[in-house]
């Protein structure tokens, strides 16, 4: 099983990166999929998750209207399109699965990839 994400780096206050996850060694269409963030000395938070069919997203209030999570379950990848980022947004980002699969609930977790927003 591996989440592999990619697409961080530094970018400008107003500018916009968009993260990639790319998903393999399990089903992936039966899997909820969320994108995490966690900045340095803080706790890891929860940014936005899409359900497996890509019908329903949710996002933390602070991304509202700024991100987009998106599926393709063809192509075993979920992404993040952040735009207007802030300093605050700055945190390494990782993917999530959650589903079941072989009668087992199962999570899985990416490395991560660092985000700066700065000037």
């Amino acid at each position: 099983v591996q989440l592999v994400e990619s697409g961080g780096g530094l970018v400008q206050p107003g500018g916009s990166l968009r993260l990639s996850c790319a998903a393999s060694g399990f089903t992936f269409s039966r899997y909820v999929m969320s994108w995490y963030r966690q900045a340095p000395g803080k706790e890891r938070d929860l940014v936005a998750t899409i359900t497996s069919a890509g019908g329903t997203t949710t996002y933390v209030d602070s991304v509202k209207g700024r991100f987009t999570i998106s599926r393709d379950n063809a192509k075993n990848t979920v992404d993040l399109q952040m735009n207007s980022l802030k300093p605050e947004d700055t945190a390494v980002y990782a993917c999530k699965a959650l589903g079941w699969e072989k009668s087992q609930l199962n999570v899985y977790w990416g490395q991560g990839t660092q985000v700066t927003v700065s000037s």
